[in-house]
């Protein structure tokens, strides 16, 4: 009874956050999982409700998403996820963990120091960093840090902002959710329970923080945003060192 409190708390904690920030998951759900079976498998587990509340934040989003960053960043996001969950069982988790979480406290210290302001992504840039924010999230589990962190560098209002972050992360679930269903459907079916217990709170938390999103302020957005990958950079280093 504590573990299903515990997961239903969390779980609609991270819908919340996600729903304000367009991350938040992936990030909150995986370290609770991993707490009861190995990290590979607790990424692919959380991928599940990750799924199932990024669907609900689109379709609460879906008018504000920026086309554009979309079409160029998002698909390279989706085959750079693809290729990260087929390589997730080989990767070493520890220096992949350490290396993402000095990457999120980059970024948020380039969001506090008016830096992410004044870098814009174009072209191919725009293409490499959807692409690498992918493969980190296939490999580790995390993508919506590291992809929120590179939409930064795009000039987007708080809407199109998580509305973009949103439509991009399907991109990334449907390439990589069926790897990890092929590859460790066993693993993912015994944790049937937890999974759907997460989900619903997931949704339940969606519901709640898209409308906290209406309330806040453009330029304290940007600062929460930033805030919340200062905090996941310092913990994904924290684990990395202790890994």
């Amino acid at each position: 009874m504590p573990d299903v409190i515990l997961i239903i708390i969390v779980a609609v904690l991270a819908g919340i956050v996600s729903a304000v920030t367009g991350f938040g998951i992936g990030s909150l759900l995986t370290p609770l999982l991993a707490l009861r079976v190995d990290l590979s498998v607790a990424v692919a587990a959380v991928a599940i409700p990750h799924m199932i509340g990024t669907t609900l934040r689109f379709f609460l989003l879906k008018g504000r998403i920026d086309r554009k960053v979309l079409w160029s960043f998002g698909i390279t996001s989706a085959v750079g996820g693809l290729i990260g969950a087929l390589l997730n069982g080989w990767a070493s988790n520890q220096w992949l963990t350490l290396l993402f979480g000095v990457l999120l406290l980059f970024a948020a210290a380039s969001e506090l120091s008016g830096l992410a302001r004044r870098m814009r992504f174009h072209g191919a840039v725009a293409w490499i960093a959807g692409a690498l924010s992918g493969l980190l999230g296939g490999l580790v589990g995390n993508q919506g840090g590291i992809r929120s962190a590179a939409l930064l560098g795009f000039n987007l209002s708080k809407e199109a902002f998580v509305a973009t972050a949103t439509a991009v992360a399907l991109f990334v679930d449907g390439a990589r959710l069926p790897v990890y269903l092929v590859t460790q459907g066993d693993q993912i079916a015994n944790l049937w329970r937890s999974i759907a217990i997460a989900s619903l709170g997931v949704l339940a938390g969606t519901l709640i923080g898209s409308r906290a999103l209406t309330r806040v302020p453009d330029v304290w957005f940007r600062r929460i945003l930033a805030v919340v990958l200062w905090i996941l950079g310092i913990t994904m280093v924290v684990r990395g060192l202790a890994g």
